[in-house]
């Protein structure tokens, strides 16, 4: 199926994990993708290769979602390299796992820079080209909503304002035709999150299915929120967490 045929998606944070997969996804179900990286050149175009060997189109834009010039000439590149952009989807996140009394400033920036800060400048950039029928979707985190798992307080406090962020956008960007959509993963098996680690144990025993989720399995909705089919859904919290919040 091509459902996203001759659209144009930007994922920011694509080179691995959870962002990786969204990409991949995409481009198979018809859309060319770019790609933002933060430092590892070589496993985005890693990303890049396998996509194009699937038959696909990609690029990828090296960017740092702390840094508000670079995530703006990000989106500026995608336009002007693959013509328009269609779909934003804000993945680049981090996460710092300590207690919070014991986190520093500088920690503290970090986190709020990339999850909330450089999610807001991709969309403003990104809002400038995007046209009726146009797609935001926020990666956000079932403890955005529902908080329990320890060491994450920051954490679980941006992506709180990342789902508020989506669902105040979706009001105003709505008379363009444009929807506005905040997915939010639990545990998902990943280099940053793997399921072998030692935060893995109460995390899956958090889920009702007791086992973490797959890249793919949050590439999916993603795929499906981008896609026609998903013209009516806007300003929700879509929740792949497998029962974590149930």
């Amino acid at each position: 199926m091509s459902t996203l045929n001759k659209k144009v998606a930007l994922v920011t944070g694509g080179s691995r994990g959870i962002g990786a997969a969204i990409a991949k996804r995409l481009a198979a179900d018809g859309a060319v993708v770019a790609i933002t990286y933060s430092k590892d050149a070589n496993a985005a175009s890693s990303i890049v290769k396998a996509i194009e060997q699937a038959g696909g189109k990609a690029v990828a834009f090296q960017a740092d979602a702390a840094d508000a010039d670079a995530v703006r000439a990000a989106v500026e590149k995608t336009v002007t390299t693959l013509g328009r952009i269609d779909v934003l989807v804000n993945n680049a996140g981090t996460a710092i796992p300590k207690k919070f009394e014991d986190a520093t400033l500088e920690e503290l920036d970090r986190v709020f820079n990339i999850n909330v800060r450089g999610t807001m400048i991709a969309t403003q950039a990104a809002l400038k080209h995007m046209n009726n029928g146009g797609r935001i979707i926020m990666i956000g985190s079932c403890v955005g909503e529902r908080m329990m798992t320890p060491g994450l307080v920051p954490y679980s406090a941006t992506k709180g304002a990342i789902k508020m962020f989506s669902q105040g956008l979706s009001r105003e960007v709505g008379s363009r035709g444009i929807t506005v959509n905040n997915i939010q993963p639990g545990p998902i098996d990943t280099d940053l999150n793997p399921a072998a680690g030692e935060w893995a144990v109460p995390q899956k025993a958090a889920t009702a299915l007791n086992r973490y989720g797959k890249v793919e399995e949050v590439a999916a909705l993603v795929a499906f929120v981008a896609g026609p089919e998903a013209s009516y859904i806007t300003g929700a919290n879509l929740t792949v967490d497998g029962g974590t919040n149930a």
